[in-house]
């Protein structure tokens, strides 16, 4: 066996027994997805710096939680669990599968039900995921998928203490100002973060509605995959 063949068949042998890398996992996300996700990365260094220092707290409570073995659980809560608490569940759970950051369980909301508003859902068809709506009714039931083989997230309108969501050990997001003032303690959250967004509802019937929506969408991706870039494993 001549030196070539030899190391053909080492670098095969040490590839096919290697766990799935941070590569696979952004090969797993949509095409259209993927490319988004790569033209806002620069955008990192564009986030205000008192906007990183909270950020980061949410950073430390996942570093944290991965050094221990224990599960990821980020709930993000505005009034209604509408538009800006769904863009956070659906980005981090995304982030954590392309930063391959393992058992990460996402969450989103309110302080009232509503429903997962339709010009959001739109923003995050226009940003690339797939979303199938599996309801009818007032309080839509919509199944949110960021690629090939990922679980669909099931978005719907809920309470931040549902019983669909954590209900201990989960770092509380709090995505608007309004919650955050009727909520200034999340019971038997391990954590709070207030991190406020303008809400694009104000733009609702306006010439402006698509642009806010996309905006504040991709505000939200933007920061939360800056929180998971910060996070080493």
């Amino acid at each position: 066996m001549n030196l070539i063949n030899l190391l053909l068949i080492t670098v095969f042998t040490t590839a096919a027994i290697m766990p799935a890398s941070n590569l696979d996992n952004k090969k797993a996300l949509n095409p259209k997805l993927s490319s988004y996700i790569n033209t806002i990365k620069d955008d990192f260094s564009k986030i205000p710096e008192d906007r990183r220092e909270e950020l980061d707290k949410i950073a430390v409570f996942i570093q944290k939680q991965v050094k221990a073995g224990q599960p990821v659980q980020l709930t993000y809560i505005c009034t209604h669990n509408s538009r800006r608490s769904h863009f956070g569940q659906i980005w981090a759970a995304t982030a954590a599968a392309y930063y391959d950051i393992p058992n990460v369980k996402t969450y989103s909301g309110g302080t009232e039900a509503t429903a997962f508003n339709e010009r959001a859902v739109a923003a995050c068809e226009r940003a690339g995921f797939d979303i199938t709506k599996t309801s009818d009714g007032k309080n839509r039931i919509y199944h949110v998928s960021y690629g090939a083989g990922a679980e669909p997230m099931k978005a719907f309108s809920k309470k931040y203490d549902d019983a669909s969501n954590a209900q201990s050990n989960f770092c509380a997001i709090m995505t608007c100002s309004q919650a955050d003032e009727a909520c200034p303690v999340v019971k038997d959250a391990a954590a709070r973060v207030a991190i406020p967004y303008d809400d694009p509802k104000a733009f609702d019937g306006s010439a402006q509605e698509t642009a806010k929506y996309d905006e504040r969408c991709k505000q939200i991706a933007t920061e939360t995959l800056y929180v998971f870039s910060k996070v080493k494993i």
